[in-house]
């Protein structure tokens, strides 16, 4: 039922509705088609342009990834996860700066490489600041 619903289409109805086109002869003929005519044309031109369009597809240039979209660039990248565990017990400091840009040189703590990450991306990242109670 449904192959001769697709043969009827193709058969009978495609050519009926082609026949009916306003298909002029030339170029310049075009120009002289009226709105309600163009109107006629769009549903055969958009097929022959989605058509067009995946034709082609295979052939356009990929979207290459974006080195810099992203965040983790060189660090532990042989690990699936990289996870860093800091006892707060063991801060030495009143204010310990970790990196969350993955752009420091010293990974995990901040050596404000995000400043220049956020000026060329327009990113907005900046460090995980702890800070260590004082009593």
């Amino acid at each position: 039922m449904v192959l001769e619903s697709i043969s009827r289409i193709i058969k009978v109805q495609l050519p009926a509705y082609l026949k009916k086109l306003p298909l002029p002869e030339t170029i310049g003929g075009f120009a002289r088609l009226t709105v309600s005519e163009w109107l006629r044309l769009l549903p055969l031109l958009g097929i022959l342009a989605l058509l067009g369009y995946l034709t082609i597809r295979p052939f356009l240039p990929k979207k290459k990834k974006q080195r810099d979209s992203l965040i983790n660039l060189k660090i532990q990248k042989e690990n699936p996860k990289v996870v860093n565990e800091i006892d707060i017990e063991d801060l030495n400091s009143a204010n310990v700066c970790y990196c969350r840009c993955w752009r420091s040189k010293t990974f995990p703590v901040c050596d404000k490489s995000h400043l220049k990450h956020n000026e060329l991306t327009g990113d907005n990242v900046g460090p995980l600041i702890l800070k260590k109670k004082i009593l």
